[in-house]
């Protein structure tokens, strides 16, 4: 590991137990937080989080100033709810509604940041089992006790439960297999983080709203690269939260997954002069599926296009059309 990972380790890495409420409360002064949670069909779980938040967080320590849920266009009844549980829930459509709506998590993100006000904004993902408030102040601790910090990633043991087992760190499949190997090869600085995919972090506003969003799954690579690229290293810090349980995607899911953070990945070493592709990466992917026909076991070919969608930084929106009022 380089010099540069090794020291910056031991100082932008700490435990979500090493930040009590009350002196994160006292730290917090006038800066509004908000908790900003992308939920696509999570009836069973987003409720639990937002009662947890709102019990903990808003009710008996007015530490978040805002809890909004973001309802991915879901199918199922994720907004009614949310809503009942205490959350202000927005449609991602309705957000910016003069842009035409795309799908994805990192859109979600997008409209999330984009309906709120807070100076520091923390992102939940909604289909958490074993959500706790700590995720949120753990999150938060690095931004309220030091300005030099602007975003905070979040890290946790990951276990993978099947029907017969439990592997204690059998998730992040997709960071072991794709992610880390291709950080650690064009931005080895970024080698420290534990779950650089982590859908649990936190940044100040005005370094969110300075980078792209990926709309899909690459949108978590994306914001590292981006902010090391142009803060550095010492802007970012990570937090151990514990443990998350979450459902797990199948094997064709995480394909499309990893295909959408390898093209993010691409992108941006381009962008960033990293290296310069004789052509671009095509975005289709092919995958099969096991089917029937009447000469026994099938395979059915299916193709997904993985198009590297973005949304520009908000600021320069903001700055273009004055979107902060009609937000």
């Amino acid at each position: 590991m380089s010099s540069i990972v090794d020291s910056w380790l031991p100082r932008r890495s700490s435990r979500a137990e090493d930040w009590r409420v009350d002196d994160l409360l006292a730290a917090k002064g006038v800066t509004r937080v908000s908790v900003v949670i992308p939920a696509r069909n999570e009836e069973e779980t987003v409720g639990d989080i937002v009662r947890a938040i709102r019990r903990d967080l808003v009710e008996s320590l007015p530490l978040v100033d805002e809890l909004v849920v973001v309802d991915s266009r879901s199918e199922d009844a994720t907004a009614r709810v949310a809503t009942e549980a205490g959350a202000t829930v927005v449609a991602q459509d309705a957000v910016l509604p003069m842009l035409p709506g795309l799908p994805g998590k990192g859109e979600a993100l997008w409209k999330g940041l984009a309906s709120t006000t807070g100076d520091v904004v923390v992102f939940v993902d909604g289909d958490l089992y074993d959500f706790t408030s700590s995720y949120v102040t753990g999150l938060l601790g690095p931004l309220l006790s030091d300005e030099t910090v602007g975003y905070v990633k979040g890290f946790y043991h990951r276990p993978l439960v099947s029907a017969t087992a439990t592997d204690a760190d059998g998730g992040g499949r997709v960071t072991e297999l794709v992610a880390r190997p291709l950080l650690n090869l064009y931005w080895p600085e970024l080698a420290g983080f534990v779950q650089p995919l982590a859908g649990e972090y936190a940044g100040r506003r005005e370094v969110l709203e300075s980078i792209p969003f990926v709309v899909n799954y690459g949108v978590e690579i994306g914001h590292l690269i981006d902010i090391v690229e142009s803060r550095g290293l010492d802007a970012l810090a990570q937090v151990d939260l514990g443990k998350r349980t979450h459902r797990h995607q199948d094997t064709h899911a995480l394909g499309r997954m990893s295909g959408q953070i390898m093209l993010t990945v691409f992108d941006r070493l381009e962008r960033y002069g990293r290296l310069v592709a004789a052509q671009p990466p095509a975005t289709l992917l092919a995958q099969f599926r096991r089917g029937e026909s009447g000469h026994g076991v099938a395979r059915e070919m299916v193709t997904t296009d993985l198009v590297c969608h973005q949304r520009p930084p908000l600021s320069s929106l903001r700055a273009a059309d004055g979107l902060r009022e009609t937000a």
